[in-house]
């Protein structure tokens, strides 16, 4: 077995599970702010607010790869970074009307204290300095955009939100990623412990939507139905995907790893949260109406926000070369399909029916490779990709059996 190149390996510390106890409110608050304006108009303000928020969780996911939150004067900083995502989250529901400045501001605090920290991080790293420095001008000006947005409101409000949003996700593709530093394993862990926090969003979700109604046979059924759902999204993420993610960033170095770090977690993560957020609306209302048929938001919520998710996992598995699959595909593309099925029945046989695709979806993936599976999970990324493909294909039988394969991810 190779040895890893790693630039320093640890694990996520409890400064950062306590930072993002912030971004937990933060995603609760997103998916109240799309229940409350279940249209097409705020949907699309909803996912505004969930990549803005994002975008600034993910620049601390970064931070603390390379940075010790836990040391010295850090520690106070990371604290005060707490407090402006916590106004931050306190101001998104509205952030597009009259906390819209409050919002801009917080927000612009969050990314400059971002910047002073990894500024910290970079001395004595010439090439992490110069990293930093490029992206400066993004940083505080997609901020700034958010702060003037809250003057205004309208469609030019939102051009300034898409300006802002654009500036900082494609900063990164012009100015490269030379001289950022990943530690793969803390990388990958603390990507897989935000995947649970949006994942307890679902389970949130079922408990707000059932607040206050009586529990009848409809309603539990809604809610074990809802646990099936999000447990198989467990299922998808946790049982081997991300060790192959793992393995894969572990076996690049230097700048290619920086890069496929963005491209896997920063900028592929993001969908696969909100594919989850999008579920939680559908099983609000879910919860709230089983016996009558979905409205087109929260439709496409229950189903598209599934078939997104998954969706999300076959560009991670292009993206590393995997090729395209089978199972994730296909599901992907069932799910779609139901969005109109969902509006024309009730939305327990909606649910139901999700529930159908995702279960089958975990039984084809544990059938078709038993011993693949349980490999890459005994090696928990501890392993190279030649390793992984070479056992890829050995379904039911040994690796003696068969040697030749394609990949494990189905």
């Amino acid at each position: 077995m190779r040895e890893q190149q790693v630039e320093s390996e640890r694990r996520v510390t409890h400064l950062e599970l306590y930072f993002d106890l912030v971004f937990v409110f933060a995603i609760t608050q997103v998916t109240g702010y799309l229940a409350d304006n279940a249209t097409w108009d705020g949907l699309l303000r909803g996912l505004f607010l969930l990549g803005v928020l994002w975008w600034a969780w993910a620049a601390y996911a970064w931070l603390t790869n390379t940075l010790d939150p836990e040391e010295g004067a850090v520690r106070i900083a990371v604290f005060g970074s707490m407090g402006g995502m916590l106004i931050v989250s306190l101001a998104t529901p509205h952030a597009f009307d009259v906390d819209g400045v409050v919002f801009g501001v917080a927000y612009f605090v969050v990314r400059a204290l971002h910047l002073v920290l990894y500024a910290i991080a970079g001395r004595g790293d010439p090439e992490l300095l110069q990293a930093v420095l490029r992206i400066l001008p993004s940083a505080l000006l997609g901020a700034a955009l958010l702060v003037v947005a809250g003057f205004f409101d309208g469609v030019l409000q939102l051009a300034l939100w898409a300006t802002a949003l654009a500036i900082d996700y494609l900063w990164l593709l012009v100015a490269g990623m030379r001289g950022w530093r990943v530690s793969p394993e803390h990388f990958v862990e603390r990507h897989a412990l935000i995947m649970i926090v949006a994942l307890g969003e679902s389970i949130v979700a079922i408990g707000v939507g059932a607040a206050g109604l009586p529990l009848d046979a409809g309603r539990i059924a809604s809610a074990l139905l809802g646990i099936v759902v999000a447990c198989a999204l467990w299922w998808s993420y946790f049982d081997w995907a991300l060790y192959i993610s793992q393995a894969r960033l572990a076996d690049a170095s230097g700048t290619e790893r920086a890069v496929l770090a963005r491209d896997l977690y920063s900028y592929l993560h993001l969908p696969m949260v909100a594919g989850i957020v999008l579920f939680a609306l559908g099983m609000k209302t879910t919860l709230s109406h089983f016996e009558e048929a979905l409205e087109i938001i929260p439709a496409v919520g229950l189903s598209g926000g599934l078939a997104l998710y998954f969706g999300a996992h076959v560009a991670v598995r292009l993206r590393m070369g995997a090729g395209l699959g089978h199972g994730r595909p296909i599901a992907t593309v069932v799910l779609l399909a139901l969005i109109p099925v969902a509006t024309q029945v009730p939305a327990l046989v909606a649910l139901a029916l999700v529930a159908a695709v995702c279960a089958a979806l975990i039984g084809y993936e544990a059938l078709r490779y038993p011993y693949a599976r349980s490999w890459i999970r005994s090696h928990r990324g501890a392993f190279s990709m030649e390793e992984a493909s070479r056992i890829a294909g050995t379904r039911g039988r040994s690796p003696v059996d068969e040697r030749t394969s394609t990949d494990p991810n189905t």
